[in-house]
This record gives C-alpha cells, structure tokens and sequence, in this order.
C-alpha cells in the first residue's frame, strides 16, 4: 500500500522479521517502533521478509506474518522484499569483496573455534587460523570477511555512544556460509543500501551486530543509515522474547490492546479511552503524538506477563 511518494521521502525505514515463527511482542515491539517513526516524520515504510537463512524458516511463518501485520493495521510502502529471491544481489556484493581481497576462504568448523579461542571469555572469536591462507589438504568451507583491529563507533539515536573493537571481540566473520549460505550480515547489508534504507529502528539485541554492518557498508561503498536501537523485550526470567523462549504468538482477536501495550512499552501510553477505539484512531493518536525523548534508554525490558 503506497501511502507516500517513497522516492521523494528523506526519511526510509524498514521492518524485516525472519520467518522462524509467528510474530510475539517483542516482534511487534520493533514493528510499532520502525512504523511509527517513520510515519510521524512523514517517511516510507518497507517491509522485507528476512528468509535468507532457509533451514530456520518455519512452513507458512511468511505468510502468517504479512497476514497480522495486516489485521494490525500495518501498511507498508512498495511490495514486500524476500531475501530468499535475491541470492543474486548478494553473490555480486561477495564477488565485489572477493575481488578486493576483503573475504578470505576458512576451513575452520565452529568447534575448532570454540577450542582455539583465547582466554576464558573470548567466546567464539575467530583466532585468525586461515588468514594467511588454508592448510595443506583443508577445503575451504566458509568466507569470512578480514576485519582490522580498531574501534567502530557510532551514535545510536536512543542508546547514545557505542563503539566495539570487532577485530577483537568477534574476529573475521562469516560472510559465506558452510552451508552455502550468505550471512545475515551481509544480506542485511545489501538489502538497505540497494532499497535506500536511511533509518534502521530495530531491537537492541542487533546492537552488536551494528559495528559488522558499518564494516561492511564501508567496504562496499554504502552509506551508513542513522540507527536507533530499542530495547529488546524480555520475559519474567530475563530471556529475550523469541520462539526459542516460547514466546506467545499474539492475540489477533485483540490487536488495539496488543498496540496498546505495545506502545506504552516504549514509553508513549495512549489515554485509556483508546483501548476500546477502532485502529485507526489509536494509529492517528501513535503518529501525532510519537515522541522519540520518552523512549526508555535501555537495552532491555521486561514484557507485560501477558506476552511472556
């Protein structure tokens, strides 16, 4: 549904669920926050389906998320993007890498990982094994990207200041998978520059994953988008919402009171007559009255019990 010229708007956000299950609250947490930030500043909305990784997608997860996205009242600009339909676009952006020598084969397995690391809490950080080239008699199995040691700093629109050395806590990341796969990371990567994202309001549980990304743009040639990350929902035991925490699929039979909660979840609460209103009327109130200043700055909070 176009409600604005998105080739005239400064302003392009984006929601890109991936298709492991139904949407939870804390999916519906990231919605609320890329959509109305984006339309209270007159801005596009895009939707993708982030289906890159084929082995998590769950049967007709795709198809169920479009379906309560609509009966939430979304409305997205242009068509919906699926990763799984450009594989191309990746291919072309890795051989780009290739060919600047930014990527480098790896025939490491994640166990031999795990055992090289260095210290204690170095957790999966990637020691540098085939840098210089794979040992005799090894096959390559994936394509991790070189990454120098330094700081990558950016300012987050909600969590201020954040900078991470990626050479020293993550080390050379997976671009290409062993399982033929590109990364979520690079995928990511091209999705937003080549649909002109400018702003990526997602959960702060993808903070981490944002220093890889402005690795990645840079070397690409890509602009780098204003990030604003919000904080991630959690449920009564402090784990994140997600399918792997059987997080509760939402109630589409009560939509204005899921967008409700939702929204005073990020600090913005409609007066309570808009808890029997229609959806639009609780949309309009959400848009004309977003403030990005009462957002909480936080990483994390916990979900009202009835969405845990």
């Amino acid at each position: 549904m176009n409600r604005y010229d998105i080739q005239a708007t400064p302003y392009r956000g984006r929601f890109a669920p991936s298709p492991t299950g139904p949407l939870h609250f804390g999916s519906l947490v990231a919605a609320v926050g890329s959509y109305v930030d984006a339309r209270a500043q007159g801005g596009a909305w895009l939707l993708r389906i982030d289906d890159i990784d084929a082995p998590r997608s769950a049967a007709g997860a795709a198809e169920a998320i479009l379906r309560t996205l609509e009966r939430f009242g979304f409305a997205w600009d242009g068509a919906v993007a699926w990763q799984s339909l450009r594989i191309a676009r990746y291919r072309a952006a890795f051989e780009r890498l290739r060919l600047a020598e930014a990527v480098f084969a790896c025939t490491c397995t994640r166990r031999e990982v795990a055992d090289s690391a260095l210290g204690p809490t170095s957790g999966l950080r990637y020691p540098g094994t085939c840098r210089a080239g794979l040992a005799p008699g090894r096959a390559a199995r994936a394509w991790r990207f070189r990454v120098e040691s330094g700081e990558i700093c950016f300012e987050d629109a909600l969590q201020g200041h954040y900078s991470l050395d990626v050479a020293a806590a993550v080390g050379d990341f997976v671009v290409w998978r062993a399982d033929g796969l590109f990364a979520y990371q690079l995928a990511a990567v091209v999705d937003d520059a080549e649909a002109g994202i400018t702003h990526v309001v997602r959960g702060a549980d993808l903070l981490d994953s944002t220093p890889r990304q402005i690795l990645l743009q840079r070397r690409l040639g890509y602009p780098t988008p204003s990030y604003l990350h919000l904080p991630a929902a959690l449920n009564g035991v402090g784990e994140k919402l997600s399918k792997q925490t059987q997080a509760r699929p939402l109630d589409e039979s009560r939509p204005v009171l899921a967008l409700c909660d939702a929204l005073a979840f990020l600090g913005q609460y409609p007066p309570v007559a808009l808890r029997d209103a229609d959806l639009d009327a609780l949309w309009h109130w959400a848009i004309a009255n977003w403030q990005r200043d009462k957002l909480p700055r936080c990483r994390s909070v916990v979900a009202p019990q009835a969405y845990c």
